[in-house]
């Protein structure tokens, strides 16, 4: 894919924001090259077979940035696009966050943050012991690495060498209400992971390039779970949202719709 498409990506996004009056648009602009790498790139997936026994599984722990996955999904051929124009609408399969069974490509209902990881790992250890090469990548915020579960189950990961487990960090610096560093600190990132035994990258999160380098070279090292911590930009691709926490639940009004569509074009 190229910077074109991250672009359309992104205008899609804020016209469902928009229309939906349901907010996260920095968080979902936050994750989009993320998603497009492992689509187009990295995940063993049939859009045509979305529950083939032997596909990859992708976990949107960070739930909330749903609006980003729908679009990459309709994109990949797994639903009409036209089904974007009803996110967050009555009737609608695409609700506020994902649910699984209604949405074709959607593995988890997902929403309360801290839980994805260790679904995935879960997800992980019956590949390792039906024997199956089937893999799981679970993306997740950095605020929700504030959660005590995604600890237990980073544990849990490295005692089963789960070295078909891939957790990528989305790490933006912001949380709902602020920064990070402000809030309960995670530096050093990277070093943290390391110490609970997994094998770690750390990239561009905005380099889809990059992502797909990295993300083609897991296992990172056998019999260890993969931790790649990419940088992001909260709000990226309009400057007035990134890294303006107002942005994490803010709607756009008229003005800021027509604004961040000059900057999308």
């Amino acid at each position: 894919m190229n910077k074109k498409t991250s672009k359309k990506i992104r205008e899609k996004i804020l016209e469902m924001v928009a229309v939906s009056r349901s907010g996260h648009i920095a968080s979902s602009f936050s994750i989009v090259e993320i998603l497009l790498a492992l689509y187009f790139n990295i995940l063993k997936v049939n859009p045509l077979k979305p529950n083939d026994p032997d596909r990859d599984r992708f976990i949107l722990s960070k739930a909330h940035g749903c609006s980003a996955l729908y679009t990459v999904l309709a994109q990949r051929g797994f639903f009409s696009e036209k089904i974007l124009d009803t996110f967050c609408q009555t009737g609608s399969i695409l609700g506020g966050h994902p649910e699984r069974g209604k949405v074709p490509g959607i593995e988890v209902s997902a929403g309360s943050l801290g839980h994805g990881l260790s679904i995935g790992a879960g997800i992980a250890l019956a590949a390792k012991r039906d024997f199956k090469n089937f893999r799981a990548f679970a993306l997740l915020g950095d605020g929700e690495c504030d959660e005590g579960s995604v600890w237990e189950a980073a544990l849990f990961a490295v005692h089963y060498k789960l070295d078909n487990l891939t957790v990528i960090v989305d790490y933006n610096k912001f949380q709902a209400s602020g920064k990070i560093s402000e809030i309960i600190g995670v530096e050093p990132l990277a070093e943290k992971w390391k110490s609970f035994g997994w094998e770690v990258a750390e990239v561009d999160g905005h380099n889809e390039a990059e992502l797909v380098k990295i993300l083609g070279k897991v296992p990172l090292f056998e019999g260890k779970p993969n931790a790649i911590i990419a940088h992001t930009i909260k709000g990226k691709g309009v400057s007035f949202m990134e890294e303006n926490p107002a942005w994490h639940t803010g709607i756009p009004n008229s003005d800021d719709f027509f604004l961040a569509k000059e900057e999308l074009r």
